[in-house]
């Protein structure tokens, strides 16, 4: 068995950012074996999800000792997501000869990211909203001990499409499933929705990595590399979350999510020069000026900062380029100030 020291390093990076931001590694850690280490696309799935195999129930432990876990809700989801995460896999390999199966997951993969970077940007607003409604008092949450009405048919449909996805990809669970937990169930905290979607990607991942074991796609020193540097980082970045920057890391991802799938999908150099330049230049100041516009005026007064200043200054000034970098100064300067000054208004 081989261990590839270079990405037991890339891993241990992705490890650290999935700790840091609690979102699938699958949707980073799969492109990067495949564009920087030219890891074929199934061994790559494949080893990621027996990396994440042994990585999920480490999370999982916690937020079930925490009492986070919603279990009608995990039940359901299982139903649709372990049968076609394996029924994915073997499908796929139905499709033709190797190559044929390479470039259909490859291709797949890179739709994927693409869905899982607008599910990161969509997820970002959706949580926007949900914490002024609670600020308003317009917000009812759910107790460890309230009942929830579970949606059957939906969710275990949400359940088969997450599960098909992963089999497929390795990502999904973390990035698009607990979007469709959010819009399903509003009145799910965060910190349950985090512990019922992380548990039931448990027997996902589990279904899916013995998919791919079954049909001989699995690298065990690969999976070994993975393991080696992701889940010490993934502590590390787990007990220093609290205090990341949130709101720059995830433009961040959002870039690199989109540029990884645009890559996958063979887009040519130039195409995707200019569409990653749009949305740096463009993209991520609006989304800082909606960021912006949506924290109440007396967070900004608490804060000692002027709302309508950030907001027209990334606005307006994001077609000519000077909008990103004054955007980049809202999320890693302003936003963790304005932050502050909502907890501080909770008090």
């Amino acid at each position: 068995m081989h261990i590839d020291w270079m990405i037991a390093v890339a891993a241990a990076i992705v490890g650290f950012t999935v700790g840091l931001t609690g979102m699938g590694g699958g949707a980073l850690m799969t492109p990067i074996l495949l564009i920087f280490f030219g890891v074929s696309p199934t061994a790559a799935v494949s080893s990621d999800l027996v990396a994440a195999m042994v990585m999920k129930p480490v999370g999982g432990g916690v937020h079930i000792r925490r009492r986070t876990v919603r279990w009608e809700l995990v039940r359901w989801l299982c139903v649709g997501s372990i049968p076609a995460a394996f029924a994915g896999v073997l499908l796929l390999h139905a499709t033709g000869d190797t190559q044929t199966v390479q470039n259909v997951t490859k291709a797949l993969l890179g739709v994927t990211l693409a869905l899982a970077a607008a599910a990161l940007v969509f997820r970002s607003w959706l949580q926007a909203r949900r914490s002024a409604a609670a600020r308003a008092g317009r917000r009812e949450t759910l107790s460890s001990d309230d009942r929830i009405r579970v949606n059957v048919p939906v969710t275990v449909l949400v359940g088969l499409v997450g599960g098909f996805l992963v089999g497929l990809t390795s990502v999904g669970s973390g990035s698009i499933v607990i979007v469709c937990l959010m819009l399903l169930y509003p009145k799910l905290r965060g910190a349950q929705l985090v512990g019922t979607d992380l548990v039931q990607a448990i027997p996902l991942v589990g279904s899916a990595a013995i998919a791919h074991i079954i049909v001989g796609d699995l690298q065990l020193g690969l999976t070994a590399s993975i393991l080696i540097g992701s889940l010490p980082a993934v502590y590390v970045g787990a007990r220093l979350s609290s205090k990341a920057p949130d709101g720059l890391i995830r433009p961040a991802l959002v870039f690199v999510l989109l540029a990884s799938s645009l890559k996958l999908l063979d887009v040519p150099t130039l195409p995707l020069a200019v569409v990653l330049v749009a949305v740096a230049l463009l993209g991520i100041p609006l989304w800082g000026a909606v960021d912006a516009a949506g924290y109440p005026g007396e967070a900004w007064l608490r804060a000692g900062l002027r709302r309508e200043r950030w907001v027209r200054w990334q606005a307006l000034a994001a077609p000519v380029g000077i909008g990103f970098a004054v955007a980049v100064a809202y999320f890693a300067m302003a936003r963790p100030q304005l932050l502050a000054a909502v907890e501080r208004l909770g008090e």
